[in-house]
């Protein structure tokens, strides 16, 4: 309708367009002035006229002195019969150069015809127009039901990826590198009587490269890539998803071998029967129909279906039994080797300084993921343009790490010097709390510069990747937590809203300690089981598998050891009082401490 509107109003505007042009050629002003056969005659007689010129029953005349003029002569005469009539004199006409012409049929039609049909011409435009406009929402409507699906050709040299583009993720490929054996040659495989694998599920948190990698398998098997998300299916119109469905397989088909990848499934693929419109909403529709396709292949038809999600846990049971998808690869957050080969990667085209180690980087990056380094660079290279530096150095990249963790820096926040005093000695606590505990990660870097929601930070970056933590581990990073929180009580004999955020995580890693882990006094259990639940929003239920009491147990065990890291931040903050002013008075000085820096202070004192 807009469209319509749109094309309607231009045809009007044209209409108005044309009419003005019209108008303004055919107004009086600039042209020649009309005069009456009498009047010529005596201008004639009066020897003024140098020429005329007959066009039909018009005449253009010119004057001696340059002026123009036009005039009209009888229909049934010549022009010499005629202005003999009005009494000419013969002599001084024939000084008179008179010229006949013969109008051409253009302009004949252009004068005479089309300013009658320029209207119906008009018109005719409007009708045509509005006749397309229904076809194209007909032919919209026919193609409602299409895939959107984005096919990426793999004769695109530029836009192919493969295995050498995904940096780490080594099992992973070795699981994938079945399936582009099996797109490159299926015949090997059909030979023996391998099945088929007819799915392959990409499990990872976000940002660790799922979709990548299945761009990389596509580049490495040198097939047709169909690139869809599961929310592309679902339309408020109930079954469109199930037709896009049909339409996508069919393509896929078409161009076997193939492989089609559905992004974040999950949209189309959560449990049926666990939300209120039964089994005959659109989404659950769309999902009976992914299933049916799915589980309808043919044993000769190389087309492989690639899905990511990172909740495995909310997915259909049918879409994960075997027939449909065989294969589950995870994708994990890389290791510190990974790190600096994804690192690697994104660096290849910008300019570096030579003091860039990128081991460093990548040991100060546990748990970016792969998405999260691409954007550590990005904000390195964009730092150092606004510096207006010609290379990337080591000092934009260790900024754009706490950038990307914490926030920008809000160097222009008013804070007075009393409350900076509070943060000096807050920070100053974490980090002494954590280079005193044998357990605790190392702190790398103390600073009283806003970033974010935070007024000040202890950057503490372990040694080395773990994947398993141990109790005595999570007993001091409890310290550490509170460290901040004792430190303000203990030397200003008063607490702030400051550590609150550290309240709370202090408070929920106690509680995992207790219901989760099992390193309590309540012994090798768990209680609870976390429920979330999708109604209105997102909500997380627990669901209680232990007493009333037992909740007080676990109450009380939750408050004892956060008082026990507690008393002990404040024990050591005590003893070396010395050091945390030492610390304390260095920030309010220089506000960023870095590593080496800290750690003379410490040796010093």
């Amino acid at each position: 309708m807009n469209k319509l509107l749109k094309n309607i109003s231009a045809i009007v505007l044209l209409f108005f367009l044309v009419s003005g042009i019209l108008i303004l050629y055919q107004s009086p002003k600039g042209r020649p002035a009309s005069i009456s056969l009498n009047e010529l005659v005596s201008e004639i007689n009066e020897a003024k006229v140098s020429s005329i010129e007959v066009s039909g029953n018009s005449l253009a005349i010119t004057l001696k002195n340059g002026d123009q003029q036009k005039a009209t002569k009888e229909t049934e005469g010549s022009l010499t019969e005629t202005l003999g009539n009005y009494g000419v004199n013969a002599d001084r006409l024939k000084e008179v150069k008179t010229t006949i012409k013969e109008p051409s049929g253009l302009a004949l039609w252009a004068g005479n015809i089309l300013p009658f049909l320029l209207p119906f011409l008009l018109i005719g435009g409007l009708v045509w127009l509005m006749m397309r406009q229904a076809q194209r929402g007909n032919a919209q409507a026919l193609s409602f039901g299409m895939s959107r699906a984005r096919m990426l050709d793999p004769k695109d040299k530029k836009k192919r990826i493969t295995f050498a583009d995904v940096a780490g993720a080594v099992e992973a490929k070795n699981e994938l590198q079945e399936v582009v054996e099996f797109l490159k040659h299926p015949k090997k495989f059909l030979a023996i009587g391998a099945r088929i694998p007819k799915g392959v599920l990409l499990l990872g948190s976000p940002g660790t490269g799922k979709t990548l990698m299945a761009k990389a398998v596509a580049g490495e098997a040198k097939v047709p890539f169909f690139n869809i998300s599961g929310s592309e299916f679902v339309e408020m119109f109930v079954g469109v998803g199930a037709s896009r469905v049909r339409d996508l397989f069919k393509q896929a088909k078409k161009n076997a071998p193939a492989i089609v990848f559905i992004d974040e499934i999950d949209a189309v693929g959560r449990h049926r029967g666990a939300g209120l419109g039964g089994g005959h909403d659109e989404r659950e529709q769309t999902l009976n129909q992914i299933l049916v396709e799915m589980d309808g292949f043919e044993t000769d038809t190389n087309v492989i279906v690639i899905a990511s999600t990172n909740r495995p846990d909310v997915l259909d049971p049918a879409l994960l039994r075997p027939g449909r998808f065989d294969r589950r690869v995870m994708m994990d957050l890389p290791d510190i080797n990974e790190r600096e080969a994804i690192l690697n990667i994104h660096v290849k085209n910008k300019p570096l300084e030579e003091a860039v180690h990128l081991r460093t980087i990548a040991e100060r990056t546990p748990g970016f993921s792969g998405a999260d380094l691409s954007n550590l660079v990005n904000e390195a290279a964009i730092l150092s343009a606004r510096r207006n530096k010609q290379q990337i150095g080591m000092k934009e990249l260790t900024e754009s790490i706490e950038k990307v963790i914490l926030g920008p820096e809000r160097r222009s926040r008013a804070i007075n010097p009393k409350e900076k005093e509070i943060i000096a000695y807050h920070e100053g606590g974490h980090a002494l709390v954590a280079a005193s505990l044998p357990h605790a990660d190392p702190v790398q870097k103390v600073s009283i510069i806003s970033r974010g929601h935070a007024g000040g930070y202890t950057l503490a970056v372990p040694t080395e990747d773990k994947t398993l933590q141990s109790f005595n581990h999570f007993k001091d990073e409890l310290a550490t937590f509170l460290g901040g929180y004792a430190s303000e009580k203990l030397v200003f004999g008063d607490v702030t809203t400051g550590p609150s955020s550290d309240l709370e995580r202090a408070t929920q890693m106690a509680r995992s300690i207790v219901t989760r882990y099992g390193m309590s006094a309540l012994g090798p259990r768990t209680f609870g089981k976390k429920q979330e639940l999708v109604f209105l929003g997102r909500e997380m239920h627990e669901e209680r598998n232990y007493s009333e009491k037992t909740a007080e147990a676990i109450d009380a065990e939750v408050s004892r050891l956060v008082e026990e890291a507690f008393r002990h931040a404040t024990e050591i903050l005590q003893e070396k009082r010395a050091t945390l002013n030492k610390i304390a008075e260095t920030l309010l000085e220089k506000e960023t401490i870095e590593k080496d820096e800290f750690n003379s202070l410490l040796s010093i004192a």
